[in-house]
């Protein structure tokens, strides 16, 4: 089996700094947050990438007030991760898939790939929002 994110609520089971952010976008409780001219879900897909900067603590749709996490969260305990690989880096996904997470890292020129997280168990993730500088895939 592979890593799968059925973009679920998340349960947040320990969550550091929220701040509370107004979406320029959907997201769904857990959801990889960005900045891009406004709150909305990652993406590390070439010409549309939105690194990580966040977890959504809230589900919500464009124009909605929600709690953001800024520091490292642990995610899961639920049915939204399924056979992660403990100790496996986690990465921001990509094509379609706005907001979720990955086991598997971007290899198109361009995208982003830059670790988000390690995955604790096979349906739990820690991620670790980075302030600091990106990668992009050359």
């Amino acid at each position: 089996m592979a890593f799968a994110d059925a973009q679920l609520p998340a349960v947040i089971q320990e969550a550091s700094c929220p701040v509370k952010i107004t979406l320029a976008g959907t997201v769904v409780r857990g959801d990889a947050i960005g900045y891009s001219t406004g709150w909305k879900p990652a993406l590390a897909t070439a010409g549309s990438v939105i690194q990580l900067r966040g977890v959504a603590g809230e589900s919500g749709v464009s124009g909605d007030i929600i709690t953001g996490f800024f520091g490292p969260c642990v995610l899961g305990g639920d049915d939204r991760f399924s056979d992660a690989t403990p100790g496996g880096a986690v990465y921001v996904a990509e094509g379609s898939d706005s907001g979720q997470y990955t086991q598997t890292a971007p290899t198109t020129q361009s995208d982003a790939d830059t670790q988000v997280g390690v995955a604790i168990s096979a349906t739990e993730l820690l991620i670790t929002p980075n302030v600091e500088a990106d990668h992009v895939h050359a």
